[in-house]
């Protein structure tokens, strides 16, 4: 037990490397990020381990939002607001969002300059201090969770969104697919995914028909969405929707008030077939962003239980699409919600690497790695030419890399490049640090207590934990900063640094106490 008590910083790091082994190889030993484990997309089935595009292949796309900030805005009603700002704009509802609490109102669309925004907040009775470029941070998170909820929807496994600020101050959204291609991205981003329900019905004006267009339901009216299938009758595709208690009812008495559920309004829907294009009948019109995807009359059935009220206890029906594929991208939108602000597209930066070079990279870096541990164990070895020196140091700082790795899979962080050029970083720093401990040690002739060891051991641990603030400070604006590949690098660095200091130097001090020392 004393043996224990006085190597408790050994059994520390055998404890370690345990829990990285089993982030690492065990099936279900991750615990976030990614898509389910080794078996993700990304993965190479053997490990747990996560690959960023560089080492997998895919795309990248790296966007601003879309948008404009009044800031110190002051009004009474935040609805009342962005509905007199959007028709001042003459915009969608969806193009302006207002919030009283944080004094600020937006604006989402390109083509809308500054001065045209602040006429129209002015004209809508909007006090407000400056108009800058730029969304608010909840839009901007607003964004990054639909985002999130779109790749997990549309099946992009390993996909990741990620939001990062310049040096200058400035906002980007940075979406990775590994194994999908740009264009795959793109179309999954630029959709803005807002989905209504109109209702299209003629009325009786002044002895003429006329049509009138209703919305009906709405996204947040959206309780449940179910998968996409096809139809029965093989007519079409479908996706079961369940509605919350109140927008049921209110759905129920619009549809009743118009006709929709009366004998000449069932499955009463010529689509096309009025003048200029325009249906011809009782319509229920599925638009997803401002175009129509299918429209058809209300059935029978519905149109019974609508009418005897036995919808509003069961407020499930279908909503038709024509093709499989408008189907399943009615779903993503319907269960991934709407972008609170479209991307930038004019201002993105993409990239793509194509899955043959990205296994050539993941095999020349395996190479490179070994390269280095080689190149490490030999200079180590003829440096002390002495194996009960030279073995520890070498097994120890590769015990580094072992805990970054399991880390890296445990959490899901995505491997690429610059973390590949971080671990091989992490095996030098490390190594030069053990060396200085041991040079510290053995540089005043035997060691024959443990207390002259402890002394000397101090104050090589003192030059270590200087260099490794010293690094720390160095690497920190890399990693919190939107630079590119070097943030990885910095982030991979930081906690092989702050691994080597907790845990590694000091149990390669115990490790060297052992061999060194008789009592």
């Amino acid at each position: 037990m004393s043996a224990l008590r006085e190597n408790w910083r050994i059994v520390m790091l055998v404890v370690l490397l345990a829990l990285s082994a089993v982030a690492l190889f065990v099936p279900g030993g991750v615990v976030g990020g990614g898509s389910g484990g080794n078996q993700s997309v990304g993965s190479d089935g053997l490990t747990n381990l996560q690959y960023g595009i560089e080492l997998d292949g895919g795309a990248r796309i790296r966007a601003p939002p879309v948008g404009m900030t009044a800031e110190d805005a002051e009004f009474e009603t935040e609805s009342a607001v962005e509905r007199q700002v959007a028709n001042e704009l003459g915009v969608r509802g969806i193009d302006v969002r207002a919030d009283r609490a944080d004094g600020t109102v937006e604006v989402f669309n390109a083509s809308v300059s500054e001065e045209e925004f602040a006429a129209a907040l002015e004209a809508s009775g909007v006090s407000y201090g400056e108009i800058r470029d730029g969304v608010t941070e909840e839009t901007r998170q607003g964004i990054v969770d639909v985002v999130n909820s779109k790749i997990s929807e549309s099946g992009l496994a390993g996909g990741t969104v990620t939001q990062v600020t310049t040096a200058s101050g400035e906002h980007y959204i940075v979406v990775e697919a590994p194994n999908r291609d740009r264009q795959e991205l793109r179309n999954l981003l630029s959709e803005r995914g807002d989905v209504r329900i109109d209702a299209r019905y003629p009325v009786q004006v002044n002895g003429s028909t006329e049509y009138r267009t209703e919305t009906v339901l709405q996204q947040e009216d959206l309780q449940s969405v179910g998968q996409a299938q096809a139809n029965d009758r093989n007519d079409g595709y479908h996706v079961s929707v369940t509605l919350r208690e109140g927008a049921a009812e209110q759905f129920s008495n619009t549809l009743n008030e118009a006709g929709f559920t009366e004998a000449e309004g069932i499955s009463n829907c010529q689509p096309d077939a009025g003048p200029n294009g325009t249906d011809n009948g009782y319509c229920l019109q599925t638009v997803v962003d401002g175009e129509v995807v299918y429209s058809a009359g209300v059935r029978r059935n519905l149109a019974t239980s609508i009418r005897n009220g036995d919808f509003n206890r069961d407020p499930t029906f279908r909503m038709t699409t024509t093709s499989q594929q408008d189907a399943q991208d009615l779903q993503i939108n319907l269960r991934a919600g709407r972008l609170p602000a479209p991307l930038d597209f004019d201002e993105a930066q993409e990239s793509y690497v194509e899955p043959s070079l990205a296994d050539q990279f993941k095999t020349n870096s395996l190479i490179t790695g070994i390269i280095a541990v080689i190149a490490v164990s030999l200079t180590v070895y003829f440096r002390y030419g002495n194996v009960r020196v030279a073995a520890p140091m070498v097994v120890t700082a590769l015990s580094e890399v072992v805990i970054l790795l399991g880390f890296s899979a445990a959490v899901q962080y995505p491997l690429d490049l610059s973390v590949i050029a971080g671990f091989i970083a992490v095996i030098g720093t490390g190594v030069d640090d053990l060396i200085i401990i041991a040079d510290e040690v053995m540089s005043e002739g035997d060691v024959d207590s443990s207390r002259v060891f402890q002394n000397r051991f101090r104050r090589a641990f003192w030059v270590i934990g200087a260099a490794a603030a010293t690094t720390i400070v160095a690497m920190s604006p890399l990693a919190v900063l939107s630079l590119g590949d070097l943030q990885g690098f910095a982030i991979i660095t930081i906690l092989g640094v702050i691994v080597g200091v907790v845990v590694t130097r000091p149990a390669y001090g115990d490790i060297l106490r052992s061999l060194l020392t008789d009592r």
